[in-house]
């Protein structure tokens, strides 16, 4: 990696990691350059401002990263309810990456930003929508093997889980721990054995 493009993903990790902790808006350009130990001048040689970068992190950062996490553990030959459940189980217990305290980025930076910036939206807009995509087709590809019931509507059950994922990483974020993911689990977990 040249040092231009090492310079430019320093900033955009580091970035990441203090909007992750602190939250977008009152994540400054300041604080960042500070953290990443690069000149303003080199933050704007790669930035037009913060929104590009900010961008640049969905993009660049956040859509790699996810699709090894959230999409990716549905392109398997398991179950298709089995492989939610354990992938919903490793998000809110396993993953290193997610920490309770801060919630979900995906969600974090939707709550913050989307409602503010067209391109924000789009940009997570795309991501939710390729898991959107997986988990039904995982679903669908269930109810034509047999494994999940064949009346059971695959866009409602993905709506659902994702939208009780977003919820309890929140619960979880507001009680600083990992509780309300135990009782959240079990009650998924009853769930989606009732639709196979």
């Amino acid at each position: 990696m040249k040092k231009a493009a090492a310079t430019r993903m320093n900033i955009l990790e580091k970035a990441f990691e203090l909007i992750y902790v602190k939250g977008y808006k009152t994540t400054s350009v300041d604080d960042i350059i500070a953290t990443t130990k690069v000149t303003k001048g080199a933050f704007y040689y790669h930035f037009k401002n913060k929104d590009e970068m900010g961008i640049a992190i969905i993009n660049e950062l956040m859509k790699p990263t996810l699709a090894k996490s959230f999409i990716d553990p549905l392109k398997t030959d398991a179950p298709p309810l089995d492989a939610i459940y354990g992938l919903i189980h490793h998000l809110l217990m396993e993953d290193p990456f997610l920490k309770v305290e801060f919630g979900c980025p995906v969600a974090n930076f939707a709550a913050e930003m989307s409602p503010w910036n067209a391109d924000f939206n789009e940009a997570l807009n795309e991501l939710t929508h390729e898991w959107i995509k997986i988990m039904v087709s995982a679903i669908e590809r269930g109810r034509k093997n047999g494994t999940v019931r064949k009346d059971v509507n695959a866009k409602q059950v993905t709506m659902f889980v994702m939208s009780g994922y977003w919820g309890i990483r929140n619960f979880g974020k507001l009680e600083n721990s990992k509780s309300p993911y135990t009782l959240f689990l079990k009650q998924l977990k009853y769930y989606l054995d009732s639709l196979k």
